[in-house]
């Protein structure tokens, strides 16, 4: 970054922590403990400014750079908020790309305005019950009928789902031809033959949101297209590097987090006459994690300047989500264990991050498909 930018990130920083404290920190419990965050919300973030900063301003955006986008996020994960930031990551940094990238100039008239504000929330409508990691089995079907698509099928594991106005959905608009197949579609929600099931409940992340979505012959016009037709998965594959970049840039700060909060625990609490921190044992953990979260942080560094040249690949996108999801639930899992008996406890902010990081290495692609990803890279399938 030049001066200028130093500069401007720093504020923003400064102004997202203000933001967390003033607005998120006197209401995440009770939103954990309603297993839910407010609709309204949304719209607190969009006013004030947080909400796809890097979008250009002619809709709404800041126009930053893309580094002010993934630090909202660290921000809000090592402040404890892991649930708000999977549900700001797939808003700002996975569907609005989406449609800034592919979108129509009509497209991006219609919902990125919105999504600046807060009034339209977004979803990502991927994975289904039989089908996650391998979009090719897609079984939701979108049929060209004159001026409209006809949508049937479902979606599961969708975060934002029950308070989504826009899900991005992947669908076969041609079921012979397997991954050639599927393209893109923006669907509003407040069309007829749209519906939601009950929230899932999860062991982790629990104010954010996650529901099954239907659609039953549900008719949207042509123009809800994003992208080509039959271009979805070429589509999607190359917004996954930015999607698993901000899964990555979420374990950095949410092991930050996890880190100073037992750092803290360890120069207070006593055990056999002495502060834990002073038993090699504690000193070693604690420096291990440091020194997963150097490497980590480098490699996120890397990464995003190369996403910032387009010139991120999927393989890197699974080389990056793997290596610092995997340090997250091993960092965390060390900081819990320091804490002893109260880190099972609710009264200590340690469980819920334990239990928040866990899904990192499922979403987004599974620990076991990126190591695929990157072993076929190596020596082919």
């Amino acid at each position: 970054m030049n001066d200028i930018q130093t500069e401007e990130f720093g504020l923003f920083r400064d102004m997202v922590q203000r933001f967390l404290k003033d607005e998120v920190e006197p209401n995440y419990n009770q939103w954990e403990r309603d297993h839910l965050t407010p609709r309204d919300f949304w719209r607190t973030m969009g006013a004030a400014g947080i909400l796809l900063v890097d979008t250009s301003e002619e809709y709404g955006g800041a126009g930053v750079s893309l580094d002010v986008s993934m630090m909202i996020q660290e921000e809000m994960c090592a402040a404890g908020y892991h649930s708000l930031a999977t549900g700001y990551n797939i808003h700002a940094n996975i569907v609005a790309p989406y449609i800034t990238n592919i979108g129509t100039d009509a497209q991006k008239a219609q919902w990125l305005p919105g999504m600046v504000s807060g009034d339209a929330v977004a979803a990502l409508g991927m994975t289904e019950p039989s089908a996650g990691s391998d979009l090719a089995a897609l079984r939701t079907r979108a049929i060209r009928d004159g001026d409209e698509y006809v949508l049937n099928g479902s979606k599961v594991f969708i975060t934002n789902g029950i308070h989504a106005d826009l899900v991005v959905v992947a669908a076969k608009t041609d079921p012979k031809a397997g991954s050639k197949g599927v393209s893109l579609f923006l669907v509003d929600t407040k069309l007829p033959g749209f519906s939601t099931g009950q929230k899932i409940e999860k062991i982790g992340q629990h104010s954010s949101d996650t529901a099954e979505l239907f659609f039953s012959d549900m008719r949207i016009p042509a123009n809800a297209l994003l992208g080509q037709e039959g271009k979805g998965f070429v589509h999607m594959m190359d917004e996954l590097p930015r999607e698993r970049l901000g899964c990555a840039v979420q374990a950095l700060g949410h092991t930050k987090g996890a880190l100073a909060l037992t750092t803290e625990y360890v120069t207070e609490r006593k055990a056999f006459g002495q502060n834990i921190s002073q038993f090699q044992n504690t000193r070693f953990k604690l420096a291990d994690i440091k020194v997963e979260l150097e490497l980590c942080q480098a490699l996120i560094e890397k990464y995003n300047a190369k996403l910032t040249r387009g010139e991120m690949t999927v393989e890197d996108g699974a080389v990056i989500k793997y290596a610092a999801t995997e340090m997250q639930l091993r960092a965390v899992n060390e900081c819990l264990q320091l804490f002893g008996g109260y880190g099972y406890t609710d009264e200590y902010p340690i469980s819920r991050f334990y239990r928040d990081a866990r899904v990192q290495t499922i979403y987004a692609g599974s620990s076991e498909i990126m190591k695929e990803i990157i072993a076929r890279g190596l020596v082919g399938r």
